[in-house]
């Protein structure tokens, strides 16, 4: 596990942009497609400051949090001090499975934005796969491997590369503020959904909700594509 993950040097950025408002299109739509979890089991994978962890707790879920920053688990362990909700959270490389050996199964894993951030998404993916009963759900969005960007707005691969080139790179679009300073994981989609097969998760459901009004319209030639993708999974 790195000394220092990425979002260790920006957590306050993080953390004061993304608050525990699920108001976003796709992290909504990412709950919506995992359904009720009150009396379930559930984990979160990169699960940052907590604030996707939180909702689920709120929903009656019993959630175990997992993270790479030593700078966003301590905000995630901060506000769980302040408003008990009984969430444990972890300071792990999620794409180790050793790390959740001491668990038993759980109902549900999700993963909010963070499989870009990942370097080992097979390794991220197999500790989903091995968390999860069979039956239960995997449950993830991402920035849509197939949006192209837009004037400001850096898309899922640099503009000079071709989707098909995969890779680790840093955006650059003057709107796109998280990743110019933590770069992101290109993959395609195929890449993704072939992973999730050959750790025994089917895809069951896709939504791509489209990004809110008042993003759409200060942006309106990125908003012609596609910008999120979410995906639910069942493990066989």
């Amino acid at each position: 596990m790195p000394d220092v993950a990425r979002y260790d040097e920006i957590a306050d950025f993080y953390a004061s942009g993304w608050t525990d408002a699920i108001d976003d299109p796709a992290s909504a739509r990412l709950l919506d497609l995992l359904g009720p979890v009150a009396g379930g089991r559930v984990l979160e994978i990169a699960c940052g400051h907590g604030r996707v962890s939180r909702e689920l707790a709120r929903r009656g879920a019993a959630v175990v949090g997992v993270d790479v920053s030593q700078a966003l688990i301590a905000k995630a362990r901060a506000a769980e001090r302040d408003a008990p909700l009984g969430i444990r959270y972890l300071h792990a490389d999620a794409s180790r499975p050793s790390v959740l050996r001491e668990f038993p199964p759980f109902d549900a894993v999700v993963c909010n934005f963070c499989l870009s951030d990942i370097d080992d998404l097979e390794g991220a993916v197999a500790t989903a796969a091995g968390a999860l009963r069979p039956g239960g759900v995997f449950a993830c969005s991402i920035l849509h491997p197939c949006f192209p960007g837009g004037p400001g707005v850096s898309g899922s691969w640099p503009g000079d590369a071709r989707y098909h080139a995969e890779g680790w790179w840093r955006a650059d679009g003057e709107l796109s503020a998280l990743r110019r300073q933590v770069g992101a994981n290109h993959r395609t989609l195929s890449t993704y959904v072939n992973t999730f097969r050959r750790h025994g998760l089917w895809v069951d459901e896709l939504a791509e909700p489209e990004p809110a009004p008042e993003w759409a319209a200060k942006r309106p030639e990125a908003a012609r594509f596609p910008v999120f993708l979410v995906m639910k999974c069942v493990k066989e």
